[in-house]
């Protein structure tokens, strides 16, 4: 378990100062760059992002999750991402045109051109960290990610206010990338195999084949607002279900991309040691519930100020949206490491047809109301949310027996939580109404508020969690008075 703390630790430090960066550069951005730009960056990187799920093929998870990981395999793992990755440049570079043409926009290609190049790189930093990540070892991770991204902060705002538009935010993203790859190469352990070989790349190639079709489907899903609102609509459209959605992305920065690449090795580590993962997939959902529920629920309350404070006026289009898309996230935290339970089990056949039947029903909600316009294409997300939820469940039932009695016993202290602690700021909002006169004293006024309430409220429900975060804070000390 003091593993475990220790590179939690590394990871949150990472995701909060990245968090940082971000938004810093996101309120800079998003007074310089349109919501016509925002959006054709939007729609070009889902096509990168596909195409970075059979460029990575499940090599990361197959590391993680194999139980006697040798030299051999590692340099198959390696051969098959390159085997796998390089030929996503051609194939980007393929692409472009077709996508511009579709969506009646040549930004669309030049924002993938730039976007190909990462796929030439990213194979030899991508074994080396999924190795660090099985080892519970983040302290290169934690080093290489904030490099990372305070090159690709640098670089965003610099070509975006030298008037670079949406290819400000293309050249940071290859910025980051070389970077990470870079210090991944720097921090490679003396004995780790340099170069790739054969021996043994057909058991990583069973395995990613179902691996990378989870991921795929998860991320096609992830872009299909963006995709069919591109077409359907225009990309001013996309871009202000983006900045919507941004709400949603910053507790995913916050928390879950924090926490989520630890989650996998430990579900695995679990299974190779205890035989079981549902006590730590439970203790994981109750974590997540118990930060994200608060959150969400503070973000739709008052996302007018959220979206005046870190977009900017021309983004109030989003507030709306994002309340409906708030309320969708809620509804996926409970299942939200049901693919990283799957896989942590080997079941990355299981986990793939989760993802097919998951993205299945998001794509068919937003083409059955997109017609009805943005607000009817968030409310698709939403219906698609609880969808998922009750197909995961499903999954998670026949692998690893999980029960609706272990859901509701896990979630219900979060939602008694979540209500302490939000209703001072909706009881403030009912009262004043938030409006362009006050909303900054809304949104800086109301979170601290709020998470003021949200301590009291997990030590007076003796949640779990607030004994972690005492103990981190003992830790720190610990350290501060060592360097002392």
């Amino acid at each position: 378990m003091t593993t475990v703390r220790h590179s939690l630790l590394f990871l949150l430090a990472d995701s909060y100062l990245s968090l940082v960066l971000q938004l810093i550069g996101t309120m800079v951005i998003s007074r310089v760059l349109t919501p016509e730009e925002t959006g054709i960056f939007a729609v070009a990187a889902v096509f990168a992002a596909l195409a970075s799920v059979f460029r990575d093929f499940g090599v990361g998870e197959y590391l993680i999750q194999e139980p006697d990981l040798t030299p051999e395999k590692i340099r198959a793992a390696l051969s098959l991402n390159i085997m796998i990755s390089w030929p996503m440049v051609i194939l980007l570079f393929a692409l472009a045109p077709f996508a511009a043409r579709f969506y009646r926009s040549a930004g669309i290609a030049e924002v993938m051109h730039v976007q190909a190049v990462n796929f030439l790189l990213i194979p030899f930093g991508a074994v080396t960290m999924a190795y660090f990540r099985r080892e519970l070892n983040f302290s290169p991770v934690f080093i290489a990610g904030f490099a990372a991204n305070a090159t690709s902060f640098i670089v965003s705002i610099a070509c975006a206010l030298q008037g670079m538009g949406y290819m400000s935010l293309a050249w940071s993203s290859l910025a980051g990338n070389a970077v990470t790859v870079g210090l991944a190469v720097w921090f490679r352990p003396s004995h780790f195999p340099w170069w790739p070989g054969l021996e043994g790349i057909g058991q990583v190639f069973h395995f990613g084949k179902f691996a990378s079709g989870t991921y795929f489907f998860g991320q096609l899903g992830k872009g299909a607002p963006d995709m069919i609102i591109g077409k359907a609509q225009d990309l001013v459209s996309v871009g202000i279900f983006s900045r919507a959605h941004g709400l949603v992305e910053i507790f995913d920065r916050l928390l879950v991309r924090a926490v989520l690449p630890i989650c996998m090795p430990y579900f695995a580590r679990s299974q190779r040691e205890h035989g079981s993962i549902l006590t730590g997939y439970l203790t994981g959902v109750s974590f997540l519930t118990v930060i994200g529920w608060p959150f969400l629920l503070f973000m739709g309350v008052v996302s007018y100020a959220a979206i005046r404070i870190v977009y900017g006026p021309q983004w109030t289009a989003s507030v709306a949206l994002a309340k409906v898309l708030c309320a969708a996230g809620a509804v996926d935290l409970a299942y939200y490491l049901a693919k990283e339970a799957l896989l942590s089990i080997g079941e990355a056949k299981r986990g793939n047809k989760l993802q097919i039947g998951l993205q299945l029903s998001r794509v068919l909600g937003l083409l059955a109301i997109v017609p009805f316009g943005l607000s009817g294409a968030c409310w698709g997300v939403f219906v698609a949310s609880v969808a998922g939820s009750w197909l995961s469940h499903r999954s998670l039932a026949a692998t690893i027996g999980l029960g609706w009695k272990d859901v509701a016993r896990t979630c219900r202290p979060s939602l008694y939580i979540a209500v302490v602690a939000t209703s001072p700021v909706v009881a403030w909002t009912l009262l004043q109404g938030i409006s362009e006169a006050n909303f900054i004293r809304f949104g800086f006024g109301g979170g601290i508020l709020t998470v003021a309430s949200w301590l009291i409220a997990l030590r007076l429900f003796r949640h779990p969690l607030f004994d972690e975060i005492v103990g981190a804070l003992s830790h720190v000390r610990s350290l501060l008075r060592r360097t002392n």
